[in-house]
C-alpha cells in the first residue's frame, strides 16, 4: 500500500512564529518576576525579609495575616484612608475624564465647525506634552485660587485627557457611520437623542478603554498629588507608600525594618483593584475586537 503523495503546492509547516513566541514568553516572565517578588516578600516578616533567604520563594513562616493587621493598623489605620482617597480620585477623575473625552471625541469626529482643524492640532500637541511638565504650572495656578491641599487639586487636572479625546475621535469616525446618524435625524431624533441611542452603544468598547486608562492613570498618579497635597490624610496610596518608604530609608534598620514588610504588602494590595477592574471589563474589549473584524 503506497503512502499518499503530498500535493505539489503544499509545503510542510515551519515554525516561523517560534522566535516571536519565545520573545513574548521572555517578556511575560520579565514583567511577572517583579509582581511575583511582591507576592512572595509581602508574606515575610521583617526577620525573613532581611534574613538573606531566597527572595523569590516563600519563607517557612507565612505572615500574610499578621502583615495585613500591621498594614491596616499602622499610623492609626491611615492606609485604609489612603485607599479610599485613591478610589475617590480614580472614580471621580476617571469617569469625568471619560465623559469629557467621549463628548469631545464625538464632536471632533462628526461635526464640522470653525477652527476644528486648529483645535484638533492643539489637542495632538497636548498629547505630546508629558503630564509631569504641567505639574508646576498647575500648582502655581491652583495656589492662586486657593485650591491646593484639597481633593479638587488632584481631581480637576485629571479630567483633561487629550489622548482619550484622540482615541474617541478615531474610533467614532470608524465605528459610527454617518448614514446611521442621518437616518436617525430623518426619523425625527434630535442630536442629543441620536448621540445617546445610536452613537453611544457603538462606541462602548472605546469608552471602556478610555475609562480604564483614565482610572489607571488617576490611581497611579504620584507627582501631581505629591506637589498639591500637604495633609497626609488626603494622600492617595501611591504618595502614602512613598512617604513610608522615605521614612524606612531615613531611619534604616533601627526603625525601618518593621516598615518594609507593610510597604511591600501595601504595594500588593494597591494593585488588586486595578486587576479586578481589568478582569471585570475584559469582555467589552473582546466585543470591540469582533466589531473591528467585521469592518
Amino acid at each position: 500500500m503506497t503512502a499518499p503523495v503530498a500535493s505539489a503546492g503544499r509545503r510542510p509547516r515551519r515554525p516561523k512564529y517560534l522566535p516571536l513566541q519565545i520573545l513574548l514568553v521572555f517578556l511575560v516572565v520579565y514583567f511577572l518576576i517583579p509582581f511575583w517578588w511582591v507576592i512572595v516578600n509581602s508574606s515575610k516578616s521583617s526577620a525573613g525579609l532581611f534574613g538573606g533567604g531566597n527572595a523569590l520563594w516563600f519563607a517557612d513562616d507565612v505572615n500574610y495575616v499578621e502583615n495585613l493587621k500591621d498594614l491596616f493598623t499602622y499610623g492609626g489605620g491611615i492606609y485604609a484612608r489612603w485607599l479610599l482617597n485613591s478610589a475617590l480620585y480614580a472614580f471621580v477623575g476617571g469617569i469625568g475624564a471619560t465623559i469629557l473625552a467621549v463628548l469631545a471625541g464625538y464632536g471632533f469626529a462628526k461635526y464640522r465647525f470653525a477652527g476644528r482643524r486648529l483645535a484638533f492640532a492643539i489637542l495632538l500637541g497636548a498629547v505630546m506634552v508629558p503630564t509631569t511638565a504641567l505639574v508646576i504650572p498647575t500648582f502655581i495656578l491652583f495656589s492662586r485660587i486657593g485650591l491646593t491641599n484639597t481633593i479638587w487639586a488632584v481631581i480637576l487636572p485629571t479630567l483633561l485627557n487629550p489622548f482619550g479625546v484622540y482615541l474617541m475621535n478615531v474610533y467614532a469616525r470608524e465605528a459610527v457611520p454617518d448614514e446611521l446618524l442621518d437616518a436617525a435625524r430623518v426619523d425625527g431624533a434630535g442630536e442629543f437623542r441620536t448621540f445617546l441611542q445610536v452613537a453611544l452603544p457603538l462606541m462602548r468598547p472605546a469608552i471602556v478603554t478610555v475609562l480604564l486608562l483614565s482610572i489607571v492613570s488617576s490611581w497611579n498618579n504620584y507627582f501631581l498629588p505629591l506637589a498639591m497635597l500637604s495633609d497626609n490624610r488626603l494622600f492617595p496610596v501611591t504618595v502614602g507608600i512613598g512617604l513610608w518608604q522615605s521614612t524606612a530609608s531615613t531611619y534604616g534598620a533601627a526603625g525601618g525594618q518593621s516598615l518594609w514588610s507593610i510597604i511591600i504588602l501595601g504595594s500588593l494590595v494597591s494593585v488588586i483593584p486595578l486587576i479586578v477592574a481589568f478582569l471585570a471589563l475584559q469582555r467589552y474589549w473582546q466585543g470591540g475586537l469582533s466589531l473591528g473584524s467585521l469592518k
